[in-house]
């Protein structure tokens, strides 16, 4: 098992399964911009990169010059319908109350008022020292200067800090930082994507990480 003092966990698909309200408020977008809806597949391939990202690639080149009505639309929709469907994925309240005593944060692309919300909502807004999203910081995932601030708060070093998260802006934030970065298999992102960046850890289900870390 490998020590930690600081567990950094993203938020959609690693902690919460949010992808079908996510791809519903985004095809709402675009039904009432009279523009073709999205496969689901197609919309959760967006996610990761923060919701101007989202809307922007959901959009595409053709209707870009729609972009300010459809945050618009999009985000009153998702303020009002985040909760429909989301729920925790399996494992993840053993694991969080298994580290109970370690440091924890989530660090997500995520706005921080809709990660705050839906953490309280599903109850486990308490397990964590800190929750910062898009907005918190002038930086997001994966840019290396993200992390530094963050280390020198908790007092912890790289090598004894891990990125938890389904998505590639997790591993490579990790490796970009010099911290340990752990793959969670079953989220948004394609495993083998994620393994193909030769995380220092992987696991298939959140419990996995109390057998990893100590």
């Amino acid at each position: 098992m490998t020590e930690i003092d600081l567990m950094i966990f993203d938020f959609d698909g690693t902690l919460v399964s949010s992808g079908n309200d996510i791809a519903a408020s985004v095809n709402h977008t675009l039904t009432t911009l009279g523009i073709p809806v999205l496969k689901k597949e197609k919309i959760i391939e967006f996610v990761g990169d923060g919701v101007e990202k989202l809307i922007g690639r959901s959009l595409g080149d053709k209707d870009k010059g729609r972009f300010d009505e459809a945050m618009e639309i999009f985000i009153s929709h998702y303020r009002k319908h985040m909760l429909d469907t989301t729920e925790l994925y399996p494992g993840v309240l053993s694991a969080l109350s298994h580290f109970q005593d370690k440091k924890k944060i989530i660090l997500t692309n995520k706005r921080h008022i809709f990660t705050s919300r839906i953490a309280e909502r599903l109850k486990i807004a308490d397990y964590f020292d800190e929750i910062i999203g898009a907005g918190h910081t002038p930086y997001k995932k994966p840019d290396p200067r993200l992390l530094p601030p963050i280390l020198k708060r908790f007092k912890t070093a790289p090598d004894h800090t891990v990125v938890i998260g389904d998505g590639v802006n997790d591993i490579l934030l990790a490796r970009n930082t010099g911290v340990l970065s752990c793959a969670f298999l079953n989220g948004l992102d394609s495993r083998n994507t994620l393994l193909s960046l030769k995380p220092d850890f992987s696991c298939e289900d959140i419990s996995e990480l109390r057998r990893i870390f100590c």
